[in-house]
């Protein structure tokens, strides 16, 4: 289980954030801070693997907290989350070794999406010092040779997506566009649209189920690893 410390001054949104990270398997907050004399002890006592951190706090800049957090806990990852778009910000956190910027407001997907990479890259190659790396651990490390996902279509929103997929993840069985809609409470147009969209980008297993009169029926699984 990979433990997160949420450092945060706005109370609710650490709240919320704290509930979009226990929502992902493999990860736990086993804690949160609203300040940076909270999280240096935070970090302290609890030892945590990733620290989502925002640079505007009440006594302090999270930037220059980044380095005393380090100074506690060497192997501590960081994902920085501000409404901060300074170039200068930006460039300074980057240089202090973060693992990613997510610019608030964002979506439950554009976290989700972050900490996915980061437990199959900088979690899922290991804690043996003597293991060697090829070049496609490397890669993978700097983000290169990941594909990104296309646009949304026109009317869709990363929100909503989030939503089909976590349907799709939680369903021991392929759904149809219908099945989808009723659980999302949308309509079976608009269900079959993210399903398509997810099925090209190779997300989602499409079988089709014959049976009665007209065209099979589609049927999505989840099926990204």
């Amino acid at each position: 289980m990979i433990k997160v410390l949420v450092i945060d001054d706005d109370f609710m949104v650490a709240k919320v954030h704290s509930g979009f990270v226990n929502s992902e398997p493999g990860f736990s907050v086993v804690g949160v801070a609203h300040s940076a004399a909270q999280a240096l002890k935070s970090v302290a006592e609890l030892a945590p693997d990733l620290v989502l951190l925002d640079i505007y706090l009440p006594d302090g800049n999270g930037l220059d907290l980044l380095q005393k957090l380090r100074d506690i806990h060497p192997e501590l990852d960081v994902i920085v989350i501000s409404a901060a778009r300074e170039m200068d910000t930006v460039r300074k956190a980057l240089r202090g070794g973060i693992i990613h910027y997510l610019m608030k407001p964002f979506s439950r997907e554009d976290l989700r999406e972050r900490l996915e990479h980061y437990k199959k890259t900088y979690r899922g190659l290991g804690d043996d010092a003597e293991h060697e790396l090829d070049q496609s651990d490397v890669n993978r490390l700097l983000g290169l040779g990941t594909q990104q996902r296309k646009p949304l279509p026109k009317g869709c929103s990363a929100e909503t997506l989030g939503l089909v997929e976590g349907i799709l993840r939680s369903s021991d069985d392929a759904l149809s566009a219908t099945e989808t809609a009723e659980k999302l409470g949308t309509s079976r147009v608009s269900a079959r649209r993210y399903l398509e969209y997810l099925a090209d980008e190779g997300l989602v297993q499409v079988n089709l189920k014959y049976g009665g009169v007209g065209r099979p029926e589609r049927l999505y699984g989840w099926s990204a690893s």
